[in-house]
C-alpha cells in the first residue's frame, strides 16, 4: 500500500512533457511547422528571385539603351557638318547638283572564269532535272 500512496506524484516516461504529447506526435508537429515555415517563405523567395533576374535583364536593357543613345548622338554630330551631309546625300541617296551629270555603271554579273556553256538554262530547269543533268554529266532532259 506504500507503493500507492501519494508521495510519488512524478509524471510517468510515457508522458511527453509540457504539453503531454508523445514524442511521435512531438516530431509531426514540428515537421507540420516546418513545412508551413518553409511554404511561408519559399513564394516570396520566389518572388524576389524572379525580380533580382528581371532587373538584371533591365539593367542590361538599359546598358544597350545608353550606347544606342550615344552611338545616335555621335551620328547627329556628323551629320550637322554639311560637308558629311552632302557626301551621304551622294553616296547612299545618288543625288546631284544642278548641272551635274550622274552615271550609272552596270557590271555583269557573271564572273570571268565561267565557262558560259550552260546558256542560263539552268536557271528555266526545275530542280530534278537540273539535278539529272549533273548526275548524267550534262546529257539529255
Amino acid at each position: 500500500m506504500s507503493r500507492r500512496s501519494g508521495k510519488n506524484t512524478r509524471p510517468s516516461a510515457g508522458t511527453g512533457g509540457a504539453f503531454k504529447l508523445s514524442s511521435t506526435r512531438r516530431a509531426a508537429v514540428l515537421a507540420i511547422l516546418v513545412c508551413a515555415m518553409a511554404l511561408s517563405v519559399s513564394v516570396p523567395l520566389r518572388t524576389y528571385l524572379g525580380q533580382r533576374d528581371e532587373l538584371a535583364d533591365l539593367e542590361n536593357r538599359e546598358h544597350q539603351l545608353g550606347e544606342e543613345v550615344q552611338r545616335l548622338a555621335e551620328r547627329k554630330t556628323e551629320l550637322s557638318d554639311p560637308q558629311r551631309l552632302e557626301t551621304e546625300a551622294r553616296e547612299r541617296l545618288g543625288y546631284v547638283r544642278p548641272g551635274e551629270t550622274p552615271y550609272i555603271v552596270d557590271l555583269p554579273s557573271t564572273s570571268p572564269g565561267d565557262s558560259g556553256d550552260d546558256n542560263g538554262d539552268s536557271e528555266e530547269q526545275p530542280w530534278y532535272q537540273q539535278l539529272w543533268k549533273t548526275l548524267t554529266g550534262g546529257e539529255g532532259k
